[in-house]
């Protein structure tokens, strides 16, 4: 730390309960009280320094006019008002008397605003009070750790600091060292060489950095990284630590993501609720020891909201939902949840489903989870996306191509968003007072396009029927429009159709859209193998198209294509024969408990045993292959046209395939 001594005299005070009594041989003819304290000296060595102490002291002599010539009136000045209080005029008074002192970092602000005060300028003596602490200053602004003591002390005479423009001194001498390569800081000492590897014994601070002494020499242990001054600034009080910030940041030379990660820096050393669940009983400030107050964090926290750049992915979602949390806690101000809320919706798509889970903090709510909350979150993230295909959409003329590219492009974060709230849906769905109105709007805020798979939003409702049993038919089938069915994949079809909490309508959807993917499946394997048969080149006379083995030859290279696509074909028909089997045994299983309009369901479905028949292809007969697969298949086609007509009519009409 810089200092700067002042004076040759030796220690002409001492200290007597609350009064500071001069030690030299002359009596006192002059007492001034300074808050709490009195001091008791002689008004020659202040009338040589100061000017405003000159005019006080004339009016008072001029109190005593009717006294004795001879007498030596005797003064009382109060001083209530001085700047940096009864401290900072034991230091003026030990500089009008000579006696030995010293300037700091830490007591230079105080004395540069009660010099002003006090009008110690170069009129009265050369080398005066004003223009030392003002050479000092501008040495101090050189220097990180004596810029940030000169900084923190401002804060004890605020207002004359500002006016006499400390305060924007010290914070721009502040922010231009923290953009700056720490190594290359002014006064720094010079690198150390670089054959010298000696291990350092002890350490020391030159120029406010710690270093590390060797024998003859002192090598700076430089900090690295970009938060090197984090930790540094983290003591400052909020006001001034705002002023840097925005210092910093309208320099824009450093990055908003080491803006942002010094800001939750300091958030972290205040907040205890950042890092802790524990009550607000049991936390203390880090650095003062004082007793937090729930009010002074809720200042605290309103104000470093503001700080937050509001830029998507400079924050971590993390942080800022765990922000959130806190001013939920605290019971922040709602401009201060909405800020939150909108920048977490601005990156909702870098959110994972365990952060989401914001527990409710308001006790006449009786669900488990603010999902008010996540409402919000997912409409400013909405607002957001539909503003960014507006701004692309608006004057812009593209062709369909390109729209198709821009258009999967803007989907991607809709649909992690989209997985998201189907994620965030079922873990909600099992609290049983969780309303069916409540669930069902922030399922729709999701456009359609952006689930390109229900499997999802089906979990969620499953959940949700299961832990509200309780629903009426009418509920359950307006709960089920939520998803669509023709974007079930295979396994959840497969365990819709076996779910009995579903409403009836919905199991002979699924079941009928299934018959229908199968029918499409078995046709295009029969328009490829007739194709490849069709495709197939003609022998040379006398020589067979097929070996010993029943295969053809490796020569044939188109021919080999056509045994090995054939064999997965033949797999793949197999493997949905054996699925619907199965969903068959499942459904005549479901018959015996269903109602009465349930037992007509297979037989409307044409579930029954058939022949296998003989397939003409190319105007060949051909028997059925592989076990008869091609017969049961072409079993499921010609029910497939009966069902066409008869689920039509089922549940007067109202099954329809979408």
């Amino acid at each position: 730390m810089a200092c700067l001594r002042l004076g040759s005299k030796s220690e002409a005070f001492h200290r007597d309960g609350q009064t500071w009594v001069c030690t030299t041989e002359l009596p006192s003819d002059i007492t001034i009280e300074v808050g709490d304290m009195s001091f008791q000296l002689h008004k020659f060595p202040l009338l040589s320094r100061s000017g405003l102490l000159e005019k006080l002291i004339e009016d008072s002599n001029s109190d005593h006019h009717d006294q004795e010539a001879s007498s030596t009136p005797s003064s009382f000045l109060q001083l209530h008002d001085l700047p940096g209080g009864a401290k900072a005029f034991e230091l003026v008074a030990k500089f009008c008397y000579g006696v030995k002192t010293e300037l700091s970092s830490s007591n230079t602000v105080a004395l540069r605003c009660t010099s002003e005060y006090l009008q110690m300028t170069e009129d009265f003596d050369e080398g005066n009070l004003i223009s030392l602490t003002e050479a000092f200053l501008n040495d101090i602004f050189t220097n990180w750790s004596d810029s940030l003591k000169a900084l923190e002390t401002c804060e004890e005479v605020q207002s004359f600091a500002e006016d006499l423009h400390i305060v924007s001194r010290c914070i721009d001498s502040l922010a231009t060292k923290a953009c700056s390569d720490p190594s290359l800081l002014i006064n720094w000492p010079a690198p150390p060489d670089q054959n010298d590897v000696k291990t350092p014994k002890t350490t020391a601070l030159w120029n406010g950095i710690l270093c590390a002494h060797h024998d003859n020499q002192t090598k700076p242990l430089i900090p690295s990284g970009e938060e090197w001054w984090f930790d540094d600034v983290s003591f400052l009080s909020l006001p001034l630590y705002k002023r840097l910030i925005s210092a910093i940041e309208v320099r824009g030379v450093v990055k908003p993501e080491t803006i942002s990660a010094s800001i939750i820096h300091y958030a972290k050393k205040y907040l205890p609720l950042m890092n802790t669940q524990t009550s607000l009983n049991d936390f203390n400030y880090v650095n003062t020891g004082a007793p937090i107050s729930e009010a002074d964090q809720r200042n605290l926290l309103e104000g470093i909201v503001g700080l937050i750049p509001n830029k998507k992915g400079v924050t971590s979602s993390k942080v800022l939902l765990r922000l959130l949390r806190v001013a939920m806690v605290l019971h922040a101000s709602p401009s201060c949840r909405e800020n939150l809320e909108k920048i977490i919706g601005a990156q909702l798509d870098q959110v994972l489903l365990v952060d989401l889970l914001v527990p409710n903090m308001v006790y006449s709510v009786e669900t488990l989870y603010d999902i008010d909350c996540v409402q919000r979150i997912l409409d400013h993230f909405m607002a957001v996306e539909e503003a960014m295909l507006g701004d692309q959409d608006q004057g812009q003329v593209v062709s369909s191509s390109t729209s198709a590219v821009a258009a999967n492009d803007t989907m991607t974060p809709v649909t992690m968003v989209a997985n998201l709230v189907d994620g965030y849906l079922a873990e909600v769905a099992v609290d049983v007072n969780l309303k069916l109105p409540k669930f069902q709007a922030l399922a729709t805020v999701i456009p359609d396009y952006a689930r390109p798979v229900d499997d999802g939003i089906y979990k969620a409702i499953d959940v949700y029927l299961k832990a509200h049993p309780w629903l009426a038919d009418s509920e359950r089938e307006q709960l089920c429009r939520l998803m669509n069915c023709q974007k079930l994949s295979l396994e959840a079809s497969t365990h819709a159709a076996q779910n009995e909490r579903l409403p009836l309508r919905v199991i002979v959807q699924v079941v009928f859209l299934e018959q229908l993917r199968l029918r499409a499946s078995i046709s295009s394997w029969f328009f490829v193998s007739g194709n490849l048969e069709n495709s197939q080149p003609a022998l040379p006379n006398g020589i067979s198209n097929l070996n010993n083995n029943g295969l053809i030859p490796k020569g044939d290279a188109s021919q080999d294509f056509q045994c090995v696509n054939d064999g997965d074909m033949s797999l793949r028909v197999s493997e949905i024969e054996k699925e619907c089997s199965n969903m068959r045994r499942e459904l005549q299983k479901l018959a015996k408990t269903k109602k009465s309009s349930w037992t007509l369901l297979p037989k409307r479905f044409g579930f029954r045993k058939k022949s296998q028949p003989i397939i003409s292809v190319n105007g060949q007969s051909k028997e059925s292959k592989v076990n008869g697969r091609v017969g049961v298949a072409q079993d499921h086609h010609d029910h497939q046209s009966a069902l066409e007509g008869k689920v039509e009519n089922h549940e007067n009409g109202d099954v329809v395939a979408h």
